[in-house]
């Protein structure tokens, strides 16, 4: 087993749930000392829980907020002294077109989508830039095609990788490295706790999880980028699939899309 992330202290936003929990599960395996948050104290309580003696620091916050964002990793700085790699992990999506849709919904998504990870980079950068570590952000196939039903989820994950990689470019004289990942259609409770056009959680998820890559196996592949600094990091086949095609065939993909969304004219995914 790699010994990269031994003793090293990482941040997780989102960890109780998803891709978030199963990171915060390796990370804590591999000998990290680990400080995540998210915005529900029983969900915090019974991770908590689970390592009652692993160096664990959680702290309930909500990333849409920056003085919540502010005090976690205040927080972590007191408990751990230092940040070598943040992941930018919370987010939440939503489904709905835009005819039905409330803007209320697309400010809630672009405030945890971007701005929570904003906040977090902005508090955390003199930290993590004096270990020349980690800055990641948690992206979307989303990121590279607007998907329809989920405008607002690609706009907040557009502007995230857009965001990464400018900061990616003014970071590169100080040795912090910067990367997004795209993990496809994962299994995680993303799509379940998606706003639907009123802004409520739709409770329930489109597509087959059971055929989907596990919370658990994409972890993996985010810390081997990392440990490996790549750039960016596209997961699943159907994920780099549409990526190629969005760039080299748009119009096809287009097609392709809207095939794969819609049915009789009505969004079914």
């Amino acid at each position: 087993m790699s010994e990269h992330f031994k003793n090293k202290v990482v941040v997780v936003t989102g960890g109780t749930d998803g891709i978030g929990k199963a990171l915060v599960d390796l990370l804590l395996s591999k000998g990290a000392k680990v400080a995540t948050c998210g915005r529900q104290h029983d969900k915090l309580y019974r991770l908590q829980s689970e390592y009652p003696s692993h160096p664990l620091h959680t702290f309930v916050a909500d990333v849409s907020n920056e003085n919540d964002c502010r005090n976690f990793i205040n927080s972590t700085l007191q408990a751990f002294g230092s940040i070598d790699v943040l992941i930018n992990n919370a987010g939440i999506s939503m489904r709905a077109l835009l005819k039905d849709l409330s803007t209320e919904v697309l400010h809630k998504v672009m405030n945890v989508n971007f701005f929570g990870a904003v906040y977090c980079t902005k508090f955390a950068l003199d930290a993590i830039t004096a270990s020349k570590g980690s800055i990641v952000g948690v992206s979307s196939i989303a990121g590279y095609r607007g998907l329809p039903g989920r405008s607002g989820y690609s706009a907040s994950k557009f502007a995230l990788q857009g965001w990464l990689e400018a900061i990616r470019t003014e970071l590169m004289a100080s040795g912090v490295h910067v990367m997004w990942v795209c993990p496809g259609f994962t299994t995680s409770n993303i799509r379940n706790a998606a706003l639907n056009a009123d802004g409520a959680p739709q409770g329930e998820s489109p597509l087959d999880e059971g055929s989907l890559m596990t919370a658990e196996e994409c972890a993996v592949h985010i810390l081997k980028a990392i440990e490996n600094r790549k750039r960016t990091l596209v997961l699943t086949f159907t994920g780099k699939r549409t990526v190629f095609m969005n760039k080299f065939f748009p119009g096809w993909a287009d097609k392709l899309v809207q095939k794969f969304f819609f049915k009789d004219g009505k969004l079914v995914k």
